[in-house]
């Protein structure tokens, strides 16, 4: 049948002016396109055409019930239709995005349909989020280099529901540095409190994924945490956070004396020091502990041989001493994480903590540049042989 231009305007100009003109002309626009491009494969293929399907797809911001063409090969599929998927993807995608950054499902949902028009439910958003957690569980289980010069390890605190209660649960954290001076997060783990016997599970298990031999590890001072890693890993030095030192100390301090007390720790830790050594460095710290414990008697407790390990640091150059004698690295890390989880209030679960904090370490561009301070640092002698 062949249609004057008058005919032709007259039809448009009926179907646009009817309730839903406009949403009608492009879904008869996008199957008209569907049906040429049919056209020319079954003249391309030898094929025969054999209908349709019905088939909801969102472009624009609307939703669109469509009759997709089929050939009787079965093997049409319209690319205009790929398109149209892969923007549906695309938004799949950001609602991924804006979840790991922080946002609840009910935001996600909000701001697709302000600039999309789909709205998504937070039952569909926690639909769609399946794909994320399919590839942060693949992250968290994937085999690890055997060799890290240098591991930072801490537990940051986080609001989780559990069963019928709310608490503060710990998300036990490790920061390697590899041999190529790039960092990664190697593990997160949660267990309701921290203990180093939960940190011996956790050693064991990044030694199940591959990893044979660290140098060194800098964790802040937990109770008997230096009996775990020398268990899972007995070569390694450890190296105790001085900061977390300094601060418990000048707590058990009159206001009068804090000033004077600090001066005297700063001087003692700094890290730039010339020719001085563990032993020195501790023996220094101990005179200071015995002329204080006079007046404080509390202070009496830091003459335990454990202490030693907050000095293990002298015995690596200077260049690298101020990044391994603290815990910085990996408490910076633990504030990303914070950003991104304090937005949310209490978390439901503890599975929902790990995906945000998994997609916080999976995406972190500031691990990718190696760190070249390092580069005279015997920790990396291995990588020179």
């Amino acid at each position: 049948m062949e249609f004057t231009h008058e005919q032709m305007s007259e039809i448009i100009s009926s179907i646009a002016n009817g309730k839903e003109g406009f949403h009608e002309l492009v879904r008869l626009g996008i199957e008209s396109l569907m049906k040429s491009e049919r056209s020319v494969h079954n003249i391309e293929n030898n094929d025969v055409s054999n209908g349709f399907r019905p088939r909801r797809i969102y472009q624009n911001g609307q939703m669109f019930e469509i009759q997709v063409p089929r050939s009787r090969e079965n093997n049409f599929y319209p690319v205009l239709l790929g398109v149209l998927k892969n923007q549906e993807a695309e938004l799949q995608r950001l609602a991924c995005s804006l979840y790991a950054e922080g946002l609840t499902t009910r935001q996600v949902g909000r701001i697709s349909e302000e600039f999309y028009g789909k709205h998504y439910s937070k039952s569909q958003v926690s639909r769609i989020l399946d794909i994320a957690r399919s590839d942060v569980k693949a992250w968290m289980n994937r085999s690890l280099d055997s060799h890290y010069p240098i591991v930072y390890i801490d537990a940051t605190y986080v609001s989780t529901r559990r069963v019928d209660s709310v608490s503060n649960e710990a998300y036990y954290v490790i920061l390697g540095v590899k041999e190529d001076r790039t960092r990664e997060v190697l593990s997160i783990v949660n267990f309701p409190t921290e203990s180093a016997s939960n940190w011996l599970d956790i050693f064991n298990d990044i030694k199940a994924r591959g990893v044979s031999e660290i140098n060194l590890f800098v964790c802040d001072g937990l109770t008997s945490i230096e009996n775990s890693i020398s268990q899972a890993f007995p070569m390694a030095d450890i190296q105790l956070c001085t900061v977390h030192l300094k601060r418990n100390i000048i707590n058990k301090i009159k206001p009068r004396d804090k000033r004077t007390i600090a001066a005297e720790l700063q001087t003692i830790f700094r890290p730039d020091k010339d020719n001085t050594t563990c032993e020195s460095a501790y023996l220094d710290f101990v005179d200071f502990i015995n002329r204080w414990a006079q007046f404080y008697p509390s202070l009496k407790r830091y003459r335990h041989e454990r202490y030693r390990y907050y000095f293990t640091y002298f015995s690596y150059e200077r260049e690298i001493r101020g990044m391994i004698y603290t815990t910085n690295w990996i408490e910076r890390l633990n504030k990303d994480f914070k950003r991104v989880l304090k937005m949310r209030g209490v978390m439901p679960n503890q599975d929902a903590v790990i995906l945000l904090m998994a997609n916080v370490s999976m995406n972190k561009e500031v691990f990718k540049y190696p760190i070249y301070n390092f580069l005279e640092s015997r920790l990396f002698v291995n990588e020179n042989n």
